[in-house]
């Protein structure tokens, strides 16, 4: 899991809970959260010292998150700063509006990725059960 994480960026942790989050669902609530997504997003992350990482995040097959470019192709590529990750998935920060004032750029299914906070909330969900 720890293989998620990369130094210099505070959003290594949100992947890695994501990850976590998402081992601990049952087969069945994996399932559930793959067929209400269907999707697979790619972030491509830049840090203050403008590094770029890559995650992604399958909710289409498999519902795994791992470091790197999507294989296969994402949905939907989500290109924003690792402040403005850590705000999204905090829910300081709306989506549409980020959007919109240019923080968060998008490439392939811009609909799938209005699915994103809901995947956040089902991870945070998880987190807390455990």
């Amino acid at each position: 899991m720890s293989d998620l994480k990369v130094p210099g960026f505070k959003s290594s942790e949100l992947i890695t809970g994501l990850d976590k989050a998402f081992s601990s669902f049952t087969d069945a609530e994996k399932q559930a959260q793959i067929k209400k997504t269907n999707g697979i997003f790619e972030f491509q992350v830049t840090n203050d010292a403008k590094e770029v990482a890559t995650w992604t995040v399958d909710l289409k097959k498999t519902g795994t998150v791992y470091k790197g470019s999507a294989k296969p192709k994402a949905d939907v590529t989500l290109i924003l700063s690792d402040d403005t990750l850590s705000d999204l998935a905090s829910g300081n920060l709306n989506g549409q509006k980020a959007f919109m004032t240019g923080k968060l750029k998008t490439k392939g299914n811009i609909m799938l990725a209005t699915k994103l906070d809901g995947v956040f909330k089902a991870a945070t969900a998880a987190k807390a059960k455990l």
